[in-house]
């Protein structure tokens, strides 16, 4: 097993205590999942809790570092952030920060869940999906028989 695994592997048993866990290679790196909510990622051996604007301000005032990475000459940064260097040694001291970032994936999946679902708009017609390569009108064959029957009636 490659260091990178261990690690993967180590954090999975730190987290452990708040619920069944499971790894995902993505991202160059891991997913985490405790309880089937994403909580963290784990990139370069280093461990990226999930926060949100109510839990942020507390690893913040750690000085915990957020994931950052460049693209295309830029810095991008994510809501993760590493717990305190003393926690990744020690399921007790990891659990508040892991807890923290399940609330937060909670919270993340409570506002998607409370999404209104777009309704049609009064007036307009719903659209209506078309095979591929297909046109709206009536096949050519069918138009025709349909003209013939109307002469003959006539």
């Amino acid at each position: 097993m490659n260091a990178k695994d261990e690690f993967t592997r180590h954090c999975a048993e730190l987290l452990e205590g708040l619920g069944p866990v499971r790894t995902r290679r993505m991202f160059g790196g891991h997913g985490v999942y405790v309880d089937d909510l994403f909580v963290a990622i784990i990139i370069d051996e280093q461990l990226y809790l999930k926060t949100d604007a109510q839990s942020r301000p507390q690893f913040e005032a750690q000085g915990c570092q957020p994931f950052r990475y460049q693209r295309e000459g830029e810095t991008h940064s994510l809501g993760y952030y590493r717990p305190p260097e003393e926690a990744i040694d020690s399921p007790a001291l990891l659990r508040p920060w892991a807890r923290l970032a399940q609330e937060a994936a909670l919270r993340a999946q409570a506002a998607k869940l409370a999404k209104p679902v777009k309704k049609q708009q009064p007036g307009k017609a719903a659209s209506v999906k078309r095979p591929a390569g297909g046109s709206s009108r009536a096949p050519a064959a069918a138009s025709s028989s349909a003209r013939t029957k109307a002469r003959t009636k006539s």
